[in-house]
Protein backbone atom coordinates (compact mmCIF):
# COMPACT_ATOMS: atom_id res chain seq x y z
CA UNK A 1 0.00 0.00 0.00
CA UNK A 2 1.60 3.41 -0.67
CA UNK A 3 2.28 5.97 1.44
CA UNK A 4 1.66 9.95 1.28
CA UNK A 5 4.01 11.57 -0.41
CA UNK A 6 6.59 13.65 1.84
CA UNK A 7 7.00 17.33 1.33
CA UNK A 8 10.45 18.09 2.06
CA UNK A 9 11.72 20.74 4.56
CA UNK A 10 11.96 23.93 3.24
CA UNK A 11 14.82 26.57 4.27
CA UNK A 12 12.09 28.27 6.36
CA UNK A 13 11.10 24.98 8.39
CA UNK A 14 14.69 23.93 8.92
CA UNK A 15 15.71 27.19 10.45
CA UNK A 16 12.44 27.40 13.01
CA UNK A 17 12.49 23.93 13.94
CA UNK A 18 16.36 24.59 15.03
CA UNK A 19 15.69 28.05 16.55
CA UNK A 20 13.22 25.28 18.81
CA UNK A 21 15.47 23.22 19.38
CA UNK A 22 18.16 25.61 20.79
CA UNK A 23 15.57 27.78 22.96
CA UNK A 24 14.35 24.65 24.26
CA UNK A 25 17.78 23.65 25.64
CA UNK A 26 18.27 26.99 26.82
CA UNK A 27 15.12 26.76 29.04
CA UNK A 28 16.08 24.22 30.84
CA UNK A 29 19.93 24.18 30.76
CA UNK A 30 20.48 28.42 31.75
CA UNK A 31 21.07 28.15 35.28
CA UNK A 32 24.35 26.47 34.39
CA UNK A 33 26.01 28.76 31.95
CA UNK A 34 24.83 32.21 33.68
CA UNK A 35 26.03 33.77 36.97
CA UNK A 36 25.07 32.91 40.16
CA UNK A 37 23.29 36.31 40.80
CA UNK A 38 21.47 36.41 37.39
CA UNK A 39 20.33 32.67 38.25
CA UNK A 40 18.72 33.59 41.91
CA UNK A 41 16.99 36.92 40.23
CA UNK A 42 15.57 35.11 37.12
CA UNK A 43 14.11 31.66 39.05
CA UNK A 44 10.25 32.69 38.59
CA UNK A 45 10.07 33.43 34.79
CA UNK A 46 8.47 30.41 33.75
CA UNK A 47 5.48 33.17 32.22
CA UNK A 48 7.98 34.69 30.24
CA UNK A 49 8.86 31.66 28.74
CA UNK A 50 5.46 30.76 27.65
CA UNK A 51 4.99 33.54 26.11
CA UNK A 52 8.31 32.77 24.36
CA UNK A 53 6.48 29.13 23.90
CA UNK A 54 3.43 30.78 22.21
CA UNK A 55 5.92 32.52 19.83
CA UNK A 56 7.47 29.51 19.17
CA UNK A 57 4.41 27.56 18.54
CA UNK A 58 3.16 30.31 16.02
CA UNK A 59 6.73 30.34 14.04
CA UNK A 60 6.25 26.31 13.37
CA UNK A 61 2.78 26.79 11.98
CA UNK A 62 3.76 29.76 9.63
CA UNK A 63 6.84 27.53 8.25
CA UNK A 64 4.56 24.63 7.80
CA UNK A 65 2.12 26.42 6.28
CA UNK A 66 4.91 27.79 4.08
CA UNK A 67 5.97 24.41 3.28
CA UNK A 68 2.24 23.21 2.34
CA UNK A 69 2.19 20.60 5.22
CA UNK A 70 -0.47 22.11 7.02
CA UNK A 71 -4.10 23.32 5.88
CA UNK A 72 -7.36 22.19 6.95
CA UNK A 73 -7.04 18.68 6.78
CA UNK A 74 -3.52 18.57 8.29
CA UNK A 75 -5.28 20.50 11.16
CA UNK A 76 -7.86 18.17 11.56
CA UNK A 77 -5.78 15.62 11.76
CA UNK A 78 -3.69 17.28 14.55
CA UNK A 79 -6.46 17.62 16.61
CA UNK A 80 -7.39 14.59 16.48
CA UNK A 81 -3.81 13.71 17.95
CA UNK A 82 -3.61 16.57 20.36
CA UNK A 83 -7.12 15.69 21.71
CA UNK A 84 -6.34 11.48 21.71
CA UNK A 85 -2.80 12.65 23.67
CA UNK A 86 -4.75 15.01 26.00
CA UNK A 87 -7.54 12.68 26.68
CA UNK A 88 -4.46 9.65 27.51
CA UNK A 89 -3.21 12.04 29.67
CA UNK A 90 -6.14 12.11 32.07
CA UNK A 91 -6.43 8.25 32.62
CA UNK A 92 -3.20 8.46 34.79
CA UNK A 93 -2.10 11.85 35.35
CA UNK A 94 1.49 10.45 35.18
CA UNK A 95 0.53 8.22 38.28
CA UNK A 96 4.09 5.97 38.86
CA UNK A 97 5.50 7.97 35.81
CA UNK A 98 2.79 5.75 33.38
CA UNK A 99 1.56 8.44 30.96
CA UNK A 100 0.09 6.33 27.75
CA UNK A 101 0.01 9.88 25.88
CA UNK A 102 3.29 9.68 24.79
CA UNK A 103 2.55 7.06 22.46
CA UNK A 104 0.22 8.83 20.71
CA UNK A 105 2.71 11.97 20.19
CA UNK A 106 5.37 9.65 19.02
CA UNK A 107 3.25 8.09 16.41
CA UNK A 108 1.53 11.27 15.69
CA UNK A 109 5.26 12.83 14.66
CA UNK A 110 6.40 9.64 12.90
CA UNK A 111 3.59 10.33 10.28
CA UNK A 112 2.88 14.18 10.40
CA UNK A 113 6.35 14.91 10.43
CA UNK A 114 8.68 16.99 12.82
CA UNK A 115 7.18 20.42 12.60
CA UNK A 116 3.60 18.87 13.09
CA UNK A 117 4.59 16.84 15.37
CA UNK A 118 5.98 19.24 17.67
CA UNK A 119 2.60 20.98 17.68
CA UNK A 120 0.83 17.69 18.23
CA UNK A 121 3.39 17.03 21.23
CA UNK A 122 2.75 20.33 22.65
CA UNK A 123 -0.80 20.59 22.31
CA UNK A 124 -1.83 17.52 23.53
CA UNK A 125 0.09 18.48 26.91
CA UNK A 126 -1.69 21.19 26.80
CA UNK A 127 -5.12 20.04 26.32
CA UNK A 128 -4.01 17.23 29.28
CA UNK A 129 -3.13 20.05 31.53
CA UNK A 130 -6.57 21.51 30.70
CA UNK A 131 -8.50 18.27 31.35
CA UNK A 132 -7.25 17.90 34.67
CA UNK A 133 -6.29 20.95 35.98
CA UNK A 134 -2.42 20.44 35.49
CA UNK A 135 -2.02 24.05 34.82
CA UNK A 136 1.33 26.11 36.67
CA UNK A 137 4.58 27.03 35.61
CA UNK A 138 5.83 23.60 35.21
CA UNK A 139 3.80 23.43 32.20
CA UNK A 140 5.25 25.53 29.12
CA UNK A 141 8.14 22.66 29.97
CA UNK A 142 6.26 20.05 29.93
CA UNK A 143 4.81 21.23 26.55
CA UNK A 144 8.39 22.01 25.29
CA UNK A 145 9.64 18.32 26.33
CA UNK A 146 5.94 17.17 24.51
CA UNK A 147 6.78 18.58 21.40
CA UNK A 148 10.63 18.01 21.48
CA UNK A 149 9.69 13.92 21.72
CA UNK A 150 7.07 14.52 18.47
CA UNK A 151 9.62 16.74 16.73
CA UNK A 152 12.28 13.86 17.18
CA UNK A 153 9.74 11.45 16.23
CA UNK A 154 9.25 12.83 12.54
CA UNK A 155 13.15 13.30 12.15
CA UNK A 156 13.90 9.59 13.08
CA UNK A 157 15.53 7.13 9.67
CA UNK A 158 14.03 4.30 8.65
CA UNK A 159 11.70 4.08 5.61
CA UNK A 160 8.23 4.04 6.77
CA UNK A 161 6.14 0.76 6.79
CA UNK A 162 9.26 -1.55 7.21
CA UNK A 163 8.89 -4.46 9.86
CA UNK A 164 12.05 -2.24 11.84
CA UNK A 165 9.64 0.40 12.18
CA UNK A 166 8.00 -0.33 15.28
CA UNK A 167 11.55 -1.50 16.94
CA UNK A 168 12.96 1.77 16.06
CA UNK A 169 9.86 3.15 17.37
CA UNK A 170 10.07 1.49 20.53
CA UNK A 171 13.62 2.31 21.47
CA UNK A 172 13.05 5.93 20.90
CA UNK A 173 9.76 5.66 23.09
CA UNK A 174 12.17 3.82 25.71
CA UNK A 175 14.86 6.91 25.63
CA UNK A 176 12.39 9.49 25.23
CA UNK A 177 10.60 8.20 28.70
CA UNK A 178 14.18 8.55 30.69
CA UNK A 179 15.01 11.89 28.83
CA UNK A 180 11.63 13.73 29.82
CA UNK A 181 12.32 13.09 33.43
CA UNK A 182 15.80 14.26 32.88
CA UNK A 183 15.18 17.71 31.43
CA UNK A 184 11.53 18.14 33.45
CA UNK A 185 13.42 17.82 36.57
CA UNK A 186 15.81 21.00 35.63
CA UNK A 187 12.86 23.58 35.84
CA UNK A 188 12.79 23.40 39.43
CA UNK A 189 16.10 21.70 40.50
CA UNK A 190 18.00 25.08 40.79
CA UNK A 191 16.37 26.62 43.04
CA UNK A 192 15.21 24.13 45.43
CA UNK A 193 18.68 25.35 47.15
CA UNK A 194 19.05 23.61 50.74
CA UNK A 195 15.91 21.00 50.21
CA UNK A 196 18.33 19.22 47.95
CA UNK A 197 19.63 15.71 49.80
CA UNK A 198 23.19 16.77 50.62
CA UNK A 199 25.87 16.93 47.85
CA UNK A 200 22.45 16.90 45.04
CA UNK A 201 22.06 20.56 45.06
CA UNK A 202 22.46 23.43 42.53
CA UNK A 203 25.50 25.03 43.53
CA UNK A 204 25.37 28.60 41.64
CA UNK A 205 28.92 30.21 40.28
CA UNK A 206 30.26 26.54 40.72
CA UNK A 207 31.85 24.59 37.23
CA UNK A 208 29.73 23.33 34.88
CA UNK A 209 31.11 19.34 35.73
CA UNK A 210 30.38 19.66 39.25
CA UNK A 211 26.66 20.95 38.88
CA UNK A 212 26.35 17.91 36.10
CA UNK A 213 27.63 15.53 38.99
CA UNK A 214 24.97 16.30 41.32
CA UNK A 215 22.52 15.93 39.05
CA UNK A 216 23.23 12.80 38.11
CA UNK A 217 22.73 11.85 41.36
CA UNK A 218 19.67 13.82 42.14
CA UNK A 219 18.19 12.21 39.22
CA UNK A 220 19.09 8.80 40.31
CA UNK A 221 17.75 9.44 43.43
CA UNK A 222 14.79 11.00 43.17
CA UNK A 223 13.15 10.65 39.47
CA UNK A 224 14.45 7.26 37.30
CA UNK A 225 11.78 4.99 39.50
CA UNK A 226 9.12 7.30 37.86
CA UNK A 227 10.58 7.53 34.11
CA UNK A 228 11.48 4.26 34.08
CA UNK A 229 8.13 2.73 33.40
CA UNK A 230 6.97 5.78 31.48
CA UNK A 231 9.81 4.73 28.93
CA UNK A 232 8.67 0.47 29.49
CA UNK A 233 4.93 1.20 29.15
CA UNK A 234 5.08 3.57 25.85
CA UNK A 235 7.54 0.94 24.31
CA UNK A 236 4.77 -1.93 24.89
CA UNK A 237 2.53 0.40 23.25
CA UNK A 238 4.18 1.24 20.24
CA UNK A 239 5.10 -2.67 20.16
CA UNK A 240 1.77 -3.78 20.63
CA UNK A 241 -0.61 -1.12 19.43
CA UNK A 242 1.98 1.26 17.13
CA UNK A 243 1.15 -0.97 13.76
CA UNK A 244 -2.11 -0.04 13.92
CA UNK A 245 -2.10 3.41 14.95
CA UNK A 246 0.22 3.82 12.06
CA UNK A 247 -2.08 2.56 9.79
CA UNK A 248 -4.90 4.90 11.15
CA UNK A 249 -2.61 8.29 10.97
CA UNK A 250 -1.37 6.89 7.52
CA UNK A 251 -4.87 6.21 6.19
CA UNK A 252 -6.17 9.35 7.53
CA UNK A 253 -3.36 11.34 5.98
CA UNK A 254 -3.88 9.93 2.47
CA UNK A 255 -7.66 9.84 2.34
CA UNK A 256 -6.94 13.71 3.21
CA UNK A 257 -4.57 14.17 -0.05
CA UNK A 258 -1.73 15.83 1.28
CA UNK A 259 0.35 17.77 -1.23
CA UNK A 260 -1.92 16.24 -4.30
CA UNK A 261 -2.71 18.89 -6.69
CA UNK A 262 -6.24 18.73 -7.98
CA UNK A 263 -6.35 18.55 -12.01
CA UNK A 264 -9.60 19.35 -13.25
CA UNK A 265 -9.69 17.24 -17.38
CA UNK A 266 -12.32 16.76 -20.10
CA UNK A 267 -15.16 14.50 -19.13
CA UNK A 268 -14.79 10.62 -20.74
CA UNK A 269 -17.43 10.43 -23.79
CA UNK A 270 -19.76 7.77 -23.17
CA UNK A 271 -18.90 4.42 -25.39
CA UNK A 272 -21.53 4.47 -28.06
CA UNK A 273 -23.12 1.35 -29.18
CA UNK A 274 -25.07 -0.11 -32.05
CA UNK A 275 -28.57 -0.65 -31.57
CA UNK A 276 -29.94 -4.40 -31.00
CA UNK A 277 -31.58 -6.04 -34.28
CA UNK A 278 -34.81 -6.16 -34.57
CA UNK A 279 -36.85 -9.37 -35.54
CA UNK A 280 -38.85 -8.99 -38.23
CA UNK A 281 -39.96 -12.36 -39.36
CA UNK A 282 -42.07 -12.58 -36.03
CA UNK A 283 -42.58 -15.08 -33.19
CA UNK A 284 -42.66 -18.40 -35.74
CA UNK A 285 -39.40 -17.23 -37.77
CA UNK A 286 -41.21 -16.80 -40.89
Amino acid sequence: MSERRVVPLTWPSRITLIAVAVISVLAFTWPFIVSAQFAKAHGNDAPWLFAALLALLALVCLAEVTAGRLDAKTIAILGVAAAAGGAMRVLSVGTAGLEPMFFVVIIAGRVLGPGVGFLSGSLALLTGAMLTGGVGPWLPFQMLCAGGIGLGAGLLPGRPGARSERWVLAGYALGTGLLFGVFMNLWFWPFIGANAPSGMGFVPGAPFEENLAHYALFYAATSLGWDLPRGVLNALLVLIAGPALLRVFRRGARRAAFGVPVVFGPAARPVETAPPPVDTKGPGGR
